[in-house]
């Protein structure tokens, strides 16, 4: 059987049974436990199933994957190796029983997996990470009262006196689409006002962008650097980005991107992940000079 047969018959037996212990999918998969172990570790790195001692579950798919919207569908699969290793390190910042925030996006989505055995209050404006973090934790899940806005995955409230106003935390993990000298950038003013309003409940601001995000992109502006403690991002961030935000207070915190379980292509549920998290992609200093000059001043410049 190939690997993606194998797949595709592993997740219908999880949809099928909802969890299943290793020992279990060996006998229905007439596999070894190694190639069922291997086969649980690549479809969890791609969002597909979560893993706990001596077995797995299957991810709700949210009404057959309508609540992701096509743009969520394609982001988590880029750069998804970059985005695991920022997920995994922002997670471990996280007390005991601390509260925090956390954004739409797939990065921050990528969190839950490692919030799994944690017991936090975490409030969040994404349905997408409450539905996972309510199926794989014991964490308690707050969410504003609102409108589902289903391409942008958050809620919205029409009004300014929600349920976030009630809630304060010392940390919020946010994702944007880009950031620059100026501050972070977002593309869509529904996600302006809805970020706003969360980070006006936070002390301290951890931005998660894998490198990608420092390539100047333009967009409407969230708020400038000085509303940001700490950036999260990959060892291929462009050095003039990196010293440039260092100038101007801010933390930045690179990590080395994960290598992803290999495997072929895993399609049926609309996650398009490449056989390795760079494949195709030039190495992080090619990537790091080529971004140099893009829209961050060099240290000589100040």
């Amino acid at each position: 059987m190939t690997n993606h047969k194998r797949h595709k018959k592993l997740l219908k037996l999880l949809d099928d049974h909802g969890q299943a212990s290793t020992e279990e999918l060996m006998a229905w998969l007439s596999a070894s436990a190694a190639t069922v172990r291997r086969d649980l570790a690549w479809l969890a790195a791609r969002q597909q199933l979560v893993r706990w001692r001596g077995g797995a579950q299957r991810l709700p798919q949210a009404g057959g994957g309508l609540l992701r919207s096509q743009n969520f569908r394609h982001n988590i699969g880029q750069r998804a190796g970059e985005k695991r290793a920022i997920a995994r390190y922002a997670a471990g910042l996280c007390l005991p029983d601390e509260t925090i925030i956390i954004n739409g996006g797939t990065t921050t989505f990528m969190m839950a997996e490692f919030l799994a055995t944690r017991r936090l209050r975490i409030l969040t404006n994404s349905f997408l990470l409450a539905e996972r973090l309510l199926n794989t934790s014991e964490n308690q899940v707050i969410l504003p009262g609102g409108s589902v806005y289903r391409e942008q995955n958050v809620i919205v409230s029409p009004f300014e006196n929600d349920i976030a106003q009630h809630h304060y935390a010392a940390r919020m993990f946010m994702g944007v689409h880009g950031i620059s000298a100026a501050g972070l950038v977002e593309a869509d003013p529904l996600l302006v006002q809805a970020e706003r309003r969360l980070m006006q409940q936070a002390e301290r601001l951890y931005v998660l962008v894998d490198s990608s995000k420092f390539e100047g992109r333009s967009g409407l502006l969230l708020c400038g650097l000085d509303r940001v403690s700490t950036v999260i991002t990959d060892t291929g961030a462009p050095d003039a980005a990196v010293q440039c935000l260092e100038r101007q207070g801010v933390q930045v915190v690179t990590v080395a991107p994960e290598a992803l379980p290999a495997g072929t292509l895993q399609e049926e549920a609309g996650f398009k992940l490449p056989l390795h998290a760079s494949e195709g992609q030039p190495s992080a200093p090619q990537r790091s000079a080529a971004r140099r000059s893009r829209g961050w001043p060099s240290a000589s410049a100040s």
